[in-house]
């Protein structure tokens, strides 16, 4: 069997990393794309290094030029990069709020349009976005990062409609708190009160979120398509 080719996205952060890590294992071919830190898995024959800023559509065409050139193809796209600055809705600056939602929203919708041209052609594709908990729920101090996931769930359902006839699904997973990525930004205690307001009363695990992705992109799970899943230890439902 051809080996299929997965972009992630903020490879080099902690859930990045985690996912990287699972795929190689699992005889994937890996773009993994960064921006400022290097990506944890070295390159190799199945894993190219891609720096770019995704916010920039030229430098999105980059990426899915030199990711053809060297595997051909990309069939499954983990857009998994995003960034969160707290501020209360009323002190947010206006620049804070675009390079929030430039970053987590804009930057998915320029992989997506580029990447998804070459996925038609090949009739076999899978989106997967990565969200958040808190743009079902909203939370305080969040006003720009909460708007930007919320934006992905819109994306992903619009996307997954306009897909429908060409073998490609969209679906999103909307993370509650896991103890990789950007809770390492979050004091203990406040860590502490988080766990509490969970059901499961515990931090997730990345590998929750990996056998989660390996199910979506599976040739069976063809019929799912369009859907928010949801990984949160109950703390949504």
């Amino acid at each position: 069997m051809e080996k299929k080719v997965m972009l992630i996205t903020g490879a080099s952060g902690g859930l990045g990393s985690s996912i990287a890590e699972y795929f190689v294992n699992l005889n994937y071919n890996l773009v993994l794309h960064h921006n400022k830190n290097l990506p944890k898995l070295d390159e190799s024959e199945n894993v190219l290094h891609v720096k770019a800023d995704l916010t920039i559509e030229k430098e999105v065409e980059h990426l899915l030029d030199v990711a053809q050139n060297k595997f051909g193809h990309v069939d499954i796209v983990i857009n998994n990069a995003g960034i969160s600055e707290s501020t209360i809705s009323w002190k947010t600056s206006v620049e804070s709020w675009e390079k929030t939602i430039s970053t987590n929203l804009t930057a998915p919708f320029l992989v997506c349009k580029h990447f998804i041209p070459q996925m038609k052609n090949r009739k076999w594709g899978r989106i997967i976005n990565i969200s958040s908990v808190v743009g079902q729920t909203g939370f305080i101090g969040t006003a720009a990062y909460t708007a930007s996931k919320a934006g992905l769930i819109g994306l992903t359902k619009t996307l997954s409609k306009e897909l429908s006839s060409s073998g490609i699904t969209a679906n999103n997973i909307a993370l509650g708190y896991f103890n990789k990525g950007m809770i390492r930004d979050v004091p203990d205690n406040l860590k502490q009160e988080i766990e509490q307001t969970i059901p499961l009363k515990r931090l997730g695990e990345p590998a929750s979120i990996n056998h989660t992705i390996a199910f979506i992109i599976d040739d069976a799970s063809n019929y799912l398509t369009g859907q928010t899943i949801n990984l949160n230890g109950g703390l949504y439902t």
